[in-house]
């Protein structure tokens, strides 16, 4: 069973084992501290653990774009894909931004992504097929939800 909890000092270990191996312990742990702040670039932020049956899988954020706007980004370890695990947590996320007053959920996805695109479709994301351009330059579609 996929549940989505706080990030906590307790996770850095894995965490930079499995997605920041670049990084110091250290700094794993001040970036857990920083997300724990619920802020990010003066707007609200939250980073949750996704956790199965006891295990650290992977992690999702929820970032606020305006007082009704909001996105996620689900990220599972890569040897824990294709099980189901970032739709279970997509689906609780969902309800979390819903229940915080969010009523659009927006979502950038690579277009070469396309477990990523299955996945939003999966979850009924609508796109209008228009390839944009992100902050890093990479062909990207515009995923859309009403909550």
């Amino acid at each position: 069973m996929v549940e989505l909890r706080p990030v906590k000092a307790e996770d850095a270990a894995v965490l930079q084992q499995e997605a920041y191996p670049e990084m110091a312990l250290n700094e794993v742990l001040n970036m857990i501290a920083e997300w724990n702040t619920h802020v990010f670039a003066g707007k609200f932020f939250s980073m949750f653990a996704i956790v199965e049956s006891g295990r650290l899988v992977g992690t999702l954020s929820l970032f606020e774009h305006s007082h009704s706007c909001a996105s996620m980004g689900p990220d599972v370890f890569v040897r824990e894909r294709r099980r189901g695990v970032a739709f279970s947590a997509m689906q609780m996320a969902l309800k979390e931004a819903a229940g915080k007053g969010y009523r659009i959920i927006q979502q950038q996805v690579r277009t070469a992504n396309t477990a990523s695109i299955r996945l939003h479709e999966k979850l009924g994301f609508e796109t209008d097929g228009y390839i944009y351009k992100n902050r890093h330059n990479h062909d990207v579609l515009l995923y859309l939800k009403a909550l």
